[in-house]
């Protein structure tokens, strides 16, 4: 069974659909590309992966430790380059506030953010800047 379903809507907008859910997820090439821009692009979506999987394998650990990751956030800056058009490199931020974290628990969750699935399966030539800031 498929985990994704995925049709194209025609002026480059497509519709995915998470099997196992139902939910609905659409896209739009960028307005840079020929796009209308009004939704996620294919390539927002990776580096909303890179972020979303990096603070879920930080809350799996801490609740596997029984830590206080008190409010956690995160934002991610995509930057494009061209020859040929890709993502070049991604400027991601997660910051944790009201936190009761040991400095070698911060160090262990960052470890693991760091060696989340999605952060091993992206290319090595993506250069990625992770900053983590405890409030």
């Amino acid at each position: 069974m498929p985990t994704v379903s995925l049709t194209y809507q025609g002026s480059l907008r497509t519709e995915a659909v998470h099997e196992k859910s139902n939910n609905v997820l659409l896209t739009d090439a960028p307005t840079d590309n020929h796009g209308k821009g009004e939704t996620f692009s294919p390539t927002d979506l990776v580096a909303t992966a890179m972020i979303s999987c990096m603070v879920t394998v930080m809350g799996i650990l801490a609740r596997k430790r029984n830590m206080n990751m008190g409010n956690v956030s995160s934002s991610v800056e995509k930057i494009m380059v061209n020859s040929p058009r890709r993502i070049g490199g991604m400027n991601i931020i997660i910051t944790l506030s009201n936190h009761r974290l040991s400095m070698n628990e911060r160090h262990l969750l960052e470890q693991t953010a760091l060696n989340c699935p999605v952060a091993k399966s992206i290319h090595p030539d993506i250069q990625t800047h992770v900053k983590f800031v405890y409030n």
